[in-house]
């Protein structure tokens, strides 16, 4: 078997079962484990997949500051953001989560009918500023700098209360077995807890952030409403979020 397959087939396991397990892939493709470990090396010094002890996990994303992701804010995200603020209906409430693609939102929810935006960012609120017709609920609490969004119990308590329409979830990683994952556990909590509050949760991908996996699980991809998709992703990539029953926009 070629190296090149070898690798397509290792990549294939990563993407079904959220891990290679070094001995497990060589009885599967009946090969030596020398072998696979070999190929997981240079795999993960390709960038391609993060090795662990016995095999490996998928990549994990970096985590920018808020100022470095605000300045790399791209057509592809206004994209994201347009499709998202065209869900919104007169008098719902929307809960939008803090980051650069939930800020393509804000700037592109509709002016011509009266509706609320619930939000724990302040950045998202300032967006919102002189919409005419938004009402903004702004959430207090523990300010977790690098989002720039509240977190902690103060937060969690006021959200408590509130039934939004639709959250619009922001993640840093997204994968069919491993979930919808983020850089800190307080954030992760806090995310959670929105959605589990919220009629519908939907999230904005962009295709790097595909079969990848940060540090702290938000919730599994079935506990979604929907996916709003960067355009050009591989088919075969999606097909494990629609058989999940999840609606995916691509845009």
């Amino acid at each position: 078997m070629l190296t090149s397959q070898r690798k397509n087939l290792i990549l294939d396991m990563l993407r079904r079962e959220g891990q290679v397990v070094a001995k497990r892939a060589a009885g599967e493709f009946s090969l030596s484990e020398d072998t696979i470990r070999r190929d997981l090396r240079e795999m993960a010094a390709e960038g391609l997949l993060r090795r662990v002890h016995g095999g490996a996990m998928p990549v994990t994303p970096d985590l920018p500051d808020f100022t470095a992701r605000q300045a790399i804010s791209s057509d592809v995200k206004r994209k994201l953001g347009a499709a998202a603020a065209a869900m919104v209906k007169p008098g719902q409430m929307i809960f939008l989560d803090g980051g650069t693609s939930t800020a393509e939102i804000a700037r592109a929810l509709p002016r011509d009918f009266a509706f609320t935006v619930a939000t724990h960012s302040p950045t998202i609120a300032a967006e919102l500023e002189h919409h005419p017709t938004a009402e903004v609920i702004l959430i207090g609490g523990r300010l977790y700098k690098h989002s720039m969004v509240a977190t902690g119990a103060a937060a969690m308590s006021q959200i408590a209360n509130m039934r939004p329409d639709i959250f619009f979830l922001g993640v840093t990683a997204a994968h069919p077995v491993r979930g919808l994952s983020t850089g800190d556990f307080e954030e992760a909590a806090i995310k959670r807890h929105i959605s589990a509050c919220s009629a519908e949760t939907i999230t904005l991908l962009t295709v790097d952030k595909l079969d990848a996996v940060s540090p702290h699980v938000i919730m599994p991809v079935s506990a979604l409403s929907g996916i709003i998709m960067q355009s050009g992703a591989d088919e075969a990539r999606l097909a494990p979020y629609r058989a999940a029953g999840l609606d995916v926009m691509e845009v």
